[in-house]
């Protein structure tokens, strides 16, 4: 099992790499991923969330999450061909925690090459967990 310490790590590059890792057949977790970053200006990634947020019905969805370690899954999922059989079984190797669990305490976390934040060029940058309290969430 491997797991993955968001702290600091940009959301996509982590996904993406995460997701290959997933199809490969090993299992991942990630904690902390209320710090994970998202590149951009906070005011174009709060607008861009909302409007995801607000799209559809309570009905017919589409349903998007509120919470960090959701919404860092569902981005994970999104890199995964999850309708199908083998994206449903990399979807269940895959856990992703808000701070880091009791059982996870004494764990040696895997740090991702390329996703470190030291990549971006400016420092135009929004966390997850400030996306998810401006969609409302309680984490």
């Amino acid at each position: 099992m491997t797991v993955i310490d968001a702290n600091g790590l940009i959301m996509g590059r982590l996904a993406s790499n995460v997701a290959k890792m997933l199809l490969s057949g090993e299992e991942v977790s990630i904690v902390n991923a209320e710090r994970a970053v998202i590149s951009g200006s906070k005011v174009t990634t709060f607008e861009e969330y909302d409007v995801i947020r607000n799209m559809g019905t309570r009905e017919f969805g589409p349903y998007f999450p509120r919470r960090p370690d959701r919404i860092l899954k569902r981005t994970v999922r999104g890199m995964l061909p999850y309708k199908r059989a083998r994206g449903k079984d990399a979807m269940g190797r895959l856990k992703v925690y808000v701070g880091i669990p009791y059982e996870y305490q004494d764990a040696e976390f895997v740090s991702v090459e390329g996703a470190e934040m030291t990549r971006l060029s400016s420092n135009k940058y929004v966390t997850i967990g400030d996306v998810s309290r401006q969609l409302g969430s309680k984490f």
